[in-house]
């Protein structure tokens, strides 16, 4: 695998990661998903689910990421400067990369570039390049 490249035209989640719940029982914290999140993640799977390699990645890795929203009354192309924040966006989708098989873990990223655009194409452009030893 020199490079993966592909784009998945959806309407990415706004939920993230870092959007998980707490309930306490038995007088300890127990940590759950919403299920908002529960869903944006099942999304998620459902469309990285078309581009998983033949094997799992085992190197050194490069992975950029474009999130595309739907524009609305921004400029096409236009930087998003507004929340999600891009780590909490890239949390979810690296778990959801490493649960749908495409890399034993997602230490394996040394390098990201990520970006938020408003578009009028919505959806998440990903790029994985082999890392140099």
């Amino acid at each position: 695998m020199e490079q993966i490249e592909f784009f998945m035209t959806m309407i990415p989640p706004t939920i993230t990661h870092q959007e998980k719940q707490v309930a306490v029982k038995n007088g300890k914290p127990v940590f759950y998903e919403p299920e908002k999140l529960k869903t944006a993640r099942i999304k998620l799977q459902a469309h990285l689910s078309k581009y998983v390699p033949e094997g799992k990645i085992d190197h050194g890795v490069e992975l950029v990421t474009k999130w595309c929203f739907p524009k609305g009354k921004h400029t096409n192309g236009s930087y998003r400067i507004t929340k999600p924040d891009t780590d909490n966006l890239q949390k979810l989708l690296k778990d959801c990369m490493t649960e749908v098989g495409f890399w034993k873990d997602d230490a394996l990223v040394a390098r990201e570039i990520t970006e938020k655009f408003w578009a009028e194409v919505p959806g998440i452009y990903i790029r994985i390049n082999k890392l140099g030893d």
